[in-house]
């Protein structure tokens, strides 16, 4: 009797887990928000923000969870869209396949270069992420032939079975699908072992070890994961946008998009969402302060550092719970 209304209880409170009721939330909020949507500004912001989350969501995977900071992962971004545009535009590759095709590729530049460089740690790992994301950004900017140098190139539309992505509620719709698909990925990888995993390596390495965890690799596994989350995000980026530029593999992207994770709170998938959400609208709601946005937005920035340290989602929810108890 006990036990079946345990089960009971498990049943009924399904909605209040993060894999289940949180995704669920997530895509009501994904489905209502057009309704407010005045004009394809607002599209536009809203699928500027679905893509940064989903980029954030595969990067907190990496810092949040794993405890391994990268101040490169824009590299991983613009050579997936790069390599989504490359094999589009110049030889007329069907866009999906080539999405899926740049996104493996770099899969796989990113499991070479988190092998060597995954041996770090500290600082000593920031600077070598940074000096990756250096390096591409000076390649693209440099190849005048191939990526159109600091010009950036021309993107060709999104197809996929003969249906040609040009609408905002196309893209939108699109964003979103993916945006869900991540964070239920996300969901299922932390908690799997995998994710536990991550956790303990986090806490402590040495203790991980000791515990029969294989540190390297699931420190490169996790590297390559965020990797092709970024590069995902990177590709259909170009597609919307329909032009690209080397500026997407720039240094200030890559802070950008470490601080929407420690602004919406680490080893919370959500709080990566609410994060890229929250610093992707922020600047165009800042926009009519003009020469004291920059300002306003720094200290915004700061103060939510201060008073919610853990960032937006994990402070608040925390503080939630307590009221409850």
């Amino acid at each position: 009797m006990r036990a079946s209304s345990r089960a009971d209880a498990r049943r009924a409170w399904w909605w209040a887990t993060p894999r289940s009721g949180g995704i669920a939330a997530l895509g009501l909020v994904v489905a209502v928000l057009p309704l407010g949507f005045a004009n394809g500004y607002f599209y536009d912001v809203a699928i500027q923000a679905g893509l940064n989350s989903i980029i954030c969501v595969g990067l907190n995977l990496l810092i949040g969870y794993a405890g391994q900071i990268s101040l490169g992962h824009a590299g991983f971004f613009a050579l997936g869209a790069y390599g989504s545009a490359l094999l589009a535009a110049r030889y007329g590759w069907p866009p999906s396949l080539a999405l899926v095709t740049a996104v493996a590729g770099v899969a796989l530049v990113a499991y070479c270069v988190g092998r060597p460089i995954l041996r770090l740690k500290g600082h000593y790992l920031a600077m070598a992420t940074l000096g990756f994301g250096v390096i591409v950004s000076i390649v693209l900017a440099n190849d005048d032939r191939l990526t159109g140098g600091p010009d950036g190139m021309q993107v060709p539309p999104f197809a996929l079975a003969g249906y040609v992505a040009r609408s905002d509620h196309a893209w939108y719709a699109i964003v979103g699908a993916c945006l869900l698909a991540a964070v239920w990925l996300a969901q299922n990888l932390v908690e799997s072992p995998t994710g536990r995993a991550l956790r303990a390596l986090h806490t402590s390495e040495v203790a991980a070890a000791i515990a029969g965890i294989d540190c390297p690799r699931h420190k490169v596994n996790v590297f390559v994961v965020s990797a092709v989350f970024a590069a995902a995000a990177g590709g259909l980026t170009a597609y919307y946008a329909g032009f690209i530029t080397p500026s997407s593999a720039s240094f200030v992207r890559s802070v950008e998009l470490v601080t929407m994770v420690v602004f919406g709170g680490m080893a919370s998938t959500f709080g990566a969402v609410v994060g890229a959400t929250v610093l992707t609208v922020l600047p165009q709601a800042l926009t009519v302060l003009k020469e004291y946005e920059l300002a306003v937005f720094g200290a915004l920035l700061m103060a939510t550092m201060v008073f919610l340290p853990r960032g937006v989602v994990p402070t608040l929810s925390g503080l939630l719970q307590r009221g409850t108890r």
